[in-house]
């Protein structure tokens, strides 16, 4: 064990594995840009730049599900080192396997003196809190007026709300991260989650969720697809689509089903090529957004110590 931390904590491991995750998320950037370019004439450039400029800040809400948590667990990190944990930790989900997101989260908050437990329990807590509230909002598009909501036959992830709800319930949630802690021999949690803490959570996470909802209207509104059904139907069908990416796909940020939700979700009110188009565009805008985020997090954290972002907080 300390010798895979030993491999796990170095600084050459730690920038091969990020320029490998940057090289394999580029590399999504151009195929995915294959696919779409000539589809990006009919959005226009006005909707792309708007269109990213939500999912960027949708990217800033879902930061803030992560930090918030961790605040509640009892280390409190300044917007800026707690970015550059955050964007530069989730380009490890381009690499195969969901664990690498983790992982690197638990080696960049080394440098901020977050325990490599308490970065691995809020990790897993925050991809809880963004399924359950993903689904949540899936499901209330749906109920608002999504009539023949489509799933793309994946409708028995809803089956995951009741379970996700109790297991993130804080007499459920904290006995469970206590009892993995104790198996994994390492101590208890030193402030339990509460509900309070959850509910903020939850709270960024359905903001993230709308604003990308928002984002991928704004490209289904340029192919005419502009009311409130087609919002709905982009806002519950983009969260659904993510959340069944994550649930049952092994590749790489859900990659390939994740789509065919979103042009299932999208069709009763766009052709099988225009939805595509708006799976593909949202999937390239997503990536871009990944990489932008990472990178601008990184450029602006070079050569800052832990305390001077203290000092500045």
């Amino acid at each position: 064990m300390a010798r895979v931390k030993a491999v796990l904590g170095s600084t050459t491991v730690r920038v091969v594995v990020v320029l490998v995750a940057v090289a394999l998320g580029a590399y999504a950037v151009v195929d995915q840009w294959s696919q779409v370019r000539a589809g990006f004439a009919d959005f226009g450039v006005g909707a792309i730049l708007g269109s990213l400029a939500l999912v960027l800040v949708s990217l800033a809400a879902s930061m803030q599900v992560w930090r918030s948590l961790l605040t509640a667990a009892g280390s409190r990190v300044p917007v800026a080192a707690a970015s550059r944990i955050f964007f530069v930790g989730q380009i490890g989900k381009y690499l195969p396997g969901a664990v690498w997101p983790v992982l690197a989260q638990m080696e960049l908050g080394q440098a901020q003196r977050i325990p490599r437990r308490r970065s691995a329990t809020v990790a897993i807590v925050t991809m809880l809190v963004s399924l359950a509230a993903g689904l949540l909002t899936a499901a209330v598009a749906a109920v608002a007026g999504l009539t023949g909501s489509v799933t793309g036959g994946y409708g028995w992830a809803f089956l995951a709300v009741p379970v996700l709800l109790v297991a993130l319930h804080p007499r459920v949630l904290n006995p469970a991260i206590d009892r993995l802690l104790r198996l994994a021999h390492r101590p208890p949690q030193e402030e339990p989650l509460t509900a309070r803490a959850i509910g903020t959570a939850t709270l960024w996470s359905v903001g993230y969720w709308v604003l990308n909802g928002v984002a991928v209207w704004i490209l289904t509104a340029r192919l005419g697809a502009s009311g409130g059904h087609a919002f709905l139907l982009a806002t519950g069908g983009f969260a659904f689509a993510w959340c069944v990416g994550f649930l049952v796909v092994l590749a790489p940020a859900g990659a390939g089903v994740r789509e065919v939700v979103l042009v299932a979700s999208l069709s009763p009110v766009l052709s099988l090529g225009e939805a595509t188009a708006v799976a593909l565009a949202s999937r390239l805008l997503s990536t871009v957004g990944d990489l932008l985020t990472a990178g601008l997090a990184a450029w602006l954290g070079r050569g800052r110590t832990p305390e001077a972002e203290q000092s500045n907080d």
